[in-house]
């Protein structure tokens, strides 16, 4: 209410000296009507995105996992253009980025990394991102310039507020420890400071290597499996529901949420939402919020009643 409030002041005010600029064929002023114009509409959508924010878990921070699908070295950098694309993001929203696990690829590009998102309603504007990305471009190391297609899986979870939403008995946990690999200084590689944790029940594995002690990885490790096993349960609840609906919701690789062309045009489609751009340069320096949006209100809108 104070942000609708604060809008509907601001707008008033402009309202006031737009007549101002009217009555004195004032252009300075109409120019300062315009500026202001301009800041508020982007303030109004900003309010109404956060305003389709319902789920229980949206004001929570967000576990993002990235991992490349088959194809080697390609799919391994376009899951780091991933990377990039949400730390610019974050970055732009003032959001906090850090590394939980990160596996370098062997030539180029990862081949997985785990970030926490911490920002305000941070998984409510992630989770849109839930999905395959793929990626059509002119290979820079394919020496013979031809087009490729590569895919890389994005997921994300909500970080816990409360330990208590999941139970996890020690019993159904093995705990592995091992050398951490990868940049990191002089703690890498010295001591077996990092944890691989596996759920027994699911088959859930989770590591994280870039703390600087086992317990503090060990700490992480086992937020990001109850992040994990959170979300499970949530996908088996919209699987009872699709099977009483008749529905068939399966992701599988191929089955992309977003395609990104580099060649032979530029282009940025969503096929959930259709909602598409030409500036691929721009989103891939994190402007998602056009995606995110449609996105939303998409889900506000299918939405069931009550």
């Amino acid at each position: 209410m104070e942000r609708y409030e604060s809008l509907l002041a601001q707008l008033t005010e402009a309202e006031e000296l737009l007549l101002l600029a009217q009555e004195e064929q004032d252009l300075q002023v109409a120019g300062e009507v315009l500026t202001e114009t301009k800041k508020l509409a982007s303030a109004l959508r900003s309010l109404e995105l956060t305003l389709l924010l319902t789920g229980d878990y949206d004001d929570y921070n967000a576990i993002v996992a990235l991992h490349p699908g088959a194809g080697g070295t390609e799919a391994q950098d376009w899951a780091e253009m991933l990377m990039r694309m949400y730390t610019r993001w974050a970055e732009r929203k003032g959001f906090q980025v850090q590394v939980l696990d990160f596996l370098e690829g062997d030539e180029a590009g990862i081949k997985s990394v785990t970030l926490l998102v911490k920002g305000p309603n941070a998984y409510g504007f992630l989770r849109a991102e839930k999905g395959i990305h793929r990626l059509v471009r002119i290979s820079p190391f394919d020496s013979s310039g031809r087009r490729h297609t590569s895919f890389a899986s994005v997921d994300v979870m909500p970080e816990l507020k409360d330990d208590s939403e999941i139970e996890i008995k020690p019993e159904e946990l093995r705990i592995d420890t091992f050398r951490a690999g990868g940049a990191g200084g002089q703690h890498v590689n010295k001591t077996d400071s990092a944890v691989r944790i596996t759920h027994l029940p699911t088959g859930i594995v989770v590591s994280c290597q870039n703390e600087r002690s086992q317990h503090a990885n060990r700490e992480t490790a086992m937020r990001i499996l109850k992040a994990r096993l959170l979300e499970l349960k949530a996908r088996e609840r919209e699987q009872e529901l699709a099977a009483l609906r008749g529905e068939q919701g399966e992701i599988a690789w191929g089955n992309q949420i977003r395609s990104y062309v580099f060649h032979p045009y530029t282009l940025v489609k969503d096929h959930r939402t259709n909602h598409e751009t030409k500036n691929v340069r721009e989103v891939m320096d994190g402007d998602l919020d056009g995606f995110i949006y449609a996105y939303l209100q998409q889900q506000a809108v299918d939405r069931p009643a009550g």
